[in-house]
């Protein structure tokens, strides 16, 4: 799209004036060091890379487990970027494999790994068996990585977060928040910062990335109108992992801060915006099924149909937060980034007893979606997940 910031309903990016105001330094630590970005051919991590990458580090590899992504990734850098004198990789291996391991041995080491790899998305609970996989990238993954970082000599260690951690109501987000758990503890062995933030406009797989499939396809948008949701486009969300990971002091968590530039807004109201920038009226259908039967003669109308909706579905949050009631923030540092300031407060014991019932889960024929929940209850007293037993594949 040529505007996303219009779409999402704001007229100007969020961090001009701290990237303005570190940029010197931002420069200096990218030219002489070597990275490593770990799930950087997805949205975020592709963000981040070309922050680096145009910076002109002394090394940067990427590793990803889609090997199509990859491959776009490097067209997309070398269409619009070029080339660096620095060592510029890509892999197509899984982080959670022996291949990454031998690619740390091999690589003589980094000094900043950033941890991008996510499922992120909440539809991942809907079954025991999809909702383990999530387990596995988010916790288990850095779990492993982060200490392979550390033997390998890295002076940081990245990982994103989700604003779906701060109280999370979903297991998407207490997974995140399990994994912030894990980093405090490690944080005693080495510097660790992450980032909160809000949706992605347009980033792979999500709602908004959808909506330029299904016009693709001229095939009807569908949208939940009353989920209110912040949006930063995919340069501000590389730009934030960026900061966090080079300017963060140990265990700092960023966050955009809320202010008249970064505004609420629903999901079917960016549809509308959407289509009419695209040159087609809105035509709000009263079901699926008028939706998906009128297509064809509404199109030709330059319209298009869309059903909106009410959202029903489990672990949808009905507003977003970025950080807790309880938790220390800075909001005077940054312009347009706020910090939460953590100290290295985590139970040992249920650390441990997480990742051995998680090991005894894996190790069984099968498992079930009650025995994860109640894990994940005993790791967050006061998780509040909402099952209403209905999920986003249930949605057109």
């Amino acid at each position: 799209m040529s505007n996303i910031l219009e779409l999402v309903g704001r007229d100007r990016p969020l961090f001009v004036s701290d990237i303005s105001k570190h940029e010197e330094v931002l420069s200096a630590i990218v030219s002489s060091s070597r990275f490593l970005v770990i799930g950087g051919a997805g949205s975020i991590g592709q963000a981040v890379t070309r922050e680096i990458f145009k910076r002109e580090p002394k090394a940067l590899h990427v590793v990803d487990i889609s090997e199509n992504n990859v491959v776009e990734l490097v067209r997309d850098i070398r269409s619009t970027l070029g080339y660096i004198k620095g060592d510029f990789r890509t892999f197509a291996i899984d982080c959670g494999k022996p291949e990454f391991g031998a690619l740390m041995q091999w690589s003589g080491g980094y000094d900043y790994v950033l941890n991008l790899s996510a499922l992120k998305h909440v539809r991942s609970e809907k079954d025991p068996f999809t909702l383990m996989r999530l387990i596995e990238v988010n916790i288990l993954n850095t779990i492993s990585t982060l200490a392979l970082a550390k033997a390998a000599g890295a002076v940081k260690y990245f990982c994103v977060s989700t604003d779906k951690a701060a109280n999370p109501v979903n297991m998407m987000g207490a997974s995140k928040r399990i994994m912030e758990m894990f980093l405090m503890r490690a944080s005693l062995e080495m510097p660790i910062s992450t980032a909160r933030f809000a949706n992605v406009a347009f980033s792979d797989g999500s709602l908004l990335h959808g909506f330029n499939q299904r016009f693709s396809k001229r095939q009807p948008i569908s949208a939940p109108n009353d989920v209110r949701r912040y949006f930063v486009t995919p340069q501000e969300s590389g730009e934030l992992c960026l900061m966090s990971c080079l300017l963060g002091e140990n265990r700092d968590i960023f966050f955009p801060k809320l202010s008249e530039h970064l505004h609420l807004t629903t999901f079917s109201d960016i549809a509308v915006r959407y289509l009419a920038e695209l040159g087609y009226e809105a035509y709000e259908c009263a079901t699926e099924d008028e939706a998906r039967d009128r297509a064809p003669e509404l199109i030709a109308k330059k319209q298009w149909p869309c059903y909106f909706f009410s959202s029903d579905t489990t672990g949808e949050k009905d507003f977003e937060e970025f950080f807790t009631a309880n938790e220390v923030l800075d909001m005077d540092r940054f312009d347009s980034v706020g910090v939460i300031k953590n100290a290295p407060i985590f139970d040992d014991k249920k650390l441990q007893h997480f990742i051995n019932t998680i090991e005894a889960m894996r190790h069984q024929p099968t498992w079930d979606k009650p025995e994860i929940v109640a894990l994940f209850n005993a790791m967050i007293p006061d998780f509040a997940h909402m099952e209403t037993g209905k999920y986003l594949d249930g949605r057109m």
